[in-house]
């Protein structure tokens, strides 16, 4: 059996950054490793915002409560679980997600740690230094053949490392740079994609 790697914030889920940026009005947290490749200079730049214009812990818990997954996210879910070992390798933390994850139905979720005091996030800590790769090579060690899926720059090192990578709704910059990634544009070509390397 496979292991099927997918990214989380959109590919299964709205992206919770753009979330509170709507929900405050503060268009600087819009951003994503989309514009912002590097994921410490994109997570030193949040942290400056949330501190300069005092977004609590708090406020972005309630927006993520507010998210469902992306129209047709669940039923992707379901399929790809009676298909491949599913593990969603994200850049988010567990702080954020856990709510998704029951939405999803409870997929294992690899992902990074939150520092939060008085209701306030003043650092994170990452899982270790380039995690989706590592977390392939990991599975990989137990033999297992990896499939892989995302949608931005911080997602080609899985898709590197994977046997088979795939891009799922990328922008048409980053798919440009990494031609080598076939870019499914729903779930069901996705579908059709990992049936044909299964």
């Amino acid at each position: 059996m496979h292991v099927l790697c997918l990214d989380l914030e959109g590919v299964l889920v709205p992206e919770v950054w753009q979330a509170v940026a709507a929900a405050t009005g503060v268009t600087e947290l819009q951003k994503t490793t989309r514009d912002i490749p590097v994921y410490d200079d994109l997570m030193r730049y949040r942290l400056d915002i949330l501190r300069d214009k005092d977004i609590r812990m708090s406020l972005i818990e309630r927006e993520i409560d507010k998210l469902d997954p992306l129209p047709g996210a669940v039923d992707f879910i379901r399929w790809a679980r009676q298909r491949f070992q599913v593990a969603i390798i994200s850049d988010t933390f567990y702080e954020f997600a856990a709510p998704l994850m029951a939405k999803l139905g409870h997929p294992l979720l690899l992902c990074h740690r939150l520092v939060v005091e008085d209701d306030r996030i003043v650092d994170y800590r990452i899982r270790q230094p380039d995690p989706k790769r590592c977390s392939v090579q990991a599975f990989q060690s137990l033999r297992y053949k990896v499939l892989a899926a995302g949608d931005s720059f911080n997602d080609v090192t899985m898709l590197e490392e994977a046997d088979h990578g795939f891009f799922f709704q990328a922008p048409e910059n980053i798919c440009a740079q990494f031609p080598q990634y076939p870019r499914a544009g729903d779930y069901a070509e996705l579908q059709e994609m990992l049936i044909s390397v299964d």
